[in-house]
């Protein structure tokens, strides 16, 4: 029964441009309501989640419930993959989705509604889907997991302007797109593959997990986070124009057909870049750095509560 165990609830306040600890007190009233036995702590920085999911493991707990959004998330699942105490796989994480994208929950079928969420992590049923692990090639650089989607060059530099515009809501990613229209460069990028190498000018590189990302866009082809593959998108050298007349594209997943796309599957890839100015990485949207990298995949090491 789920009464009988232990949570830690993890609470990003920044998250939904404030709403998370606006709705605290409700969440906090539902949890109890539905009889769960647990602690909780609000998050003070951006890697807080890390130590507090150590700190917490250290004590016995197996079961979180983050209550943020994409980047909570994502910070959490870092400190379960990071910490060798218990096999990740033997943590279980709920999630109350309160964000500016929400777009992890939207492939899970995770409603925003808070008490259907909680619900859903009441009754217990469990999945496992598979994860991303960067590794970048400068040995000095720690190892960084991601759930969703991670990309370099344009959808990092959106995700750098997004944070003016996240009072906006989910709409936000569709702002920074834009304001980065005029200012962003393509980067000259050597991008391996199943074993063979493109070089070219890209746009931006995307290694997909999951089916939606920046507030709802579908960049990558066919995505599916059990399949123990990536779901790979190489943007080649777009302008301005191209972006601008691809722009609903992002959304309804057809820019992926584009004749500047190519669209691969794969458990690796490596992404060497070729000039001096080194672009924005992020995972689940959360900036990572600049740099060369390699990306692999592991299988059903997240385990979550779900429909």
């Amino acid at each position: 029964m789920t009464a009988s165990k232990k949570w830690f609830v993890i609470i990003n306040p920044t998250s939904g441009n404030g709403s998370s600890k606006k709705q605290w007190p409700k969440i906090q009233a539902l949890l109890l309501k539905y009889q769960f036995d647990f602690k909780y702590a609000f998050t003070k920085h951006s890697k807080h989640s890390v130590e507090l999911i150590y700190n917490s493991v250290n004590q016995g707990f197996k079961h979180f419930i983050c209550v943020g959004g994409d980047g909570t998330l994502h910070n959490i699942i870092n400190g379960v993959m990071l910490q060798n105490l218990v096999p990740p796989v033997d943590i279980n994480i709920g999630v109350i989705p309160i964000g500016t994208g929400n777009d992890w929950v939207k492939t899970q079928g995770i409603p925003k509604d808070i008490e259907a969420a909680i619900k859903i992590i009441k009754k217990g049923k469990l999945s496992s889907q598979d994860l991303g692990k960067i590794q970048f090639l400068e040995a000095s650089k720690p190892t960084v997991y991601f759930n969703n989607l991670a990309g370099i060059g344009f959808d990092g530099y959106v995700v750098s302007k997004v944070g003016k515009y996240k009072h906006f809501g989910a709409i936000a990613y569709l702002l920074g797109t834009v304001m980065g229209l005029s200012s962003f460069k393509n980067f000259k990028a050597e991008v391996t593959i199943n074993s063979k190498t493109y070089s070219s000018k890209s746009l931006m590189v995307l290694i997909g997990l999951c089916q939606y990302s920046g507030g709802g866009m579908r960049l990558t082809k066919t995505p599916d986070p059990y399949d123990g593959l990536f779901d790979i998108s190489l943007a080649g050298d777009f302008n301005t124009w191209d972006i601008l007349r691809n722009t609903i594209q992002l959304f309804n997943g057809r820019i992926v057909n584009f004749k500047k796309v190519q669209n691969f599957k794969s458990q690796h890839i490596t992404v060497k870049v070729i000039q001096e100015a080194k672009p924005f990485i992020q995972a689940d949207g959360e900036l990572i750095g600049t740099g060369d990298f390699e990306v692999n995949i592991i299988p059903k090491s997240f385990s979550f509560y779900s429909k």
